[in-house]
C-alpha cells in the first residue's frame, strides 16, 4: 500500500493497526484527539528562537547555530523533513565552521510536539552525524517520548498524503 510510505519500516502490527484507521476513516480522528492544536511558530525568527532554547537546555556546549529556517525546497517524498548542514569555510587563516538547520515548510502548520520531534532530532546531529544508538539516546534525553512522536508524525504525514490538511 503506497500510503504507508512513511511508516514501511515500522513492524507488521503498527501497519495493520495504521491500515485499520484509514479505512476506518479514524487517522484523523485519532491524530485529531492526541494533538489539538498547531503550533506558533510560524516564521523563521521564530523557529531559530524556538530551537536555539532547546539547544540551550539540552546542548548548550555544542557548535552554535547560524541559521534555523523553513525551508520549501525541502520535499517531504525525498525521506526529508529537516536537514542539518555542517558547513566548513576558510577565513584568512581560520577554519569557520556553521551548522544550519531546515525544517521542512510542511512543519510550518502541526502540531507543536512534530516540531519539537523535528527539532530535536536535527539537534541531535550536532553532537552525533550518524542514526546510531547514542544519536537515538540523545534524541530521547531531548524529547522523552521521541519515538512515539516520531510514529505519530509519519501517521500525520500519511494523513497529509491521502485526505490533506486535518488542522
Amino acid at each position: 500500500m503506497s500510503t504507508l510510505k512513511y511508516i514501511s519500516s515500522y513492524p507488521q502490527q503498527i501497519k495493520d493497526q495504521a491500515i485499520q484507521l484509514i479505512e476506518q476513516g479514524n487517522l484523523a480522528d485519532y491524530l485529531l484527539k492526541k494533538y489539538t492544536t498547531t503550533h506558533n511558530f510560524v516564521s523563521d525568527k521564530l523557529l531559530r528562537e524556538y530551537a536555539v532554547a532547546i539547544k540551550n537546555q539540552y546542548i548548550k556546549k555544542s557548535s552554535p547555530l547560524s541559521q534555523v529556517i523553513y525551508d520549501p525546497k525541502i520535499h517531504v517524498i525525498n525521506n526529508a523533513l529537516g536537514l542539518h548542514t555542517f558547513v566548513s569555510r576558510v577565513q584568512g587563516n581560520k577554519l569557520k565552521s556553521k551548522n544550519e538547520i531546515r525544517i521542512s515548510d510542511v512543519f510550518r502548520k502541526c502540531p507543536e510536539p512534530f516540531l519539537r520531534m523535528i527539532i530535536v532530532h536535527e539537534l541531535a546531529h550536532l553532537k552525533e552525524k550518524g542514526h546510531n544508538k547514542a544519536f537515538y539516546k540523545l534524541c530521547c534525553h531531548m524529547s522523552s517520548d521521541y519515538h512515539q512522536l516520531e510514529l505519530d508524525m509519519r501517521l500525520y504525514l500519511t494523513q497529509l498524503a491521502i485526505n490533506g490538511d486535518i488542522y
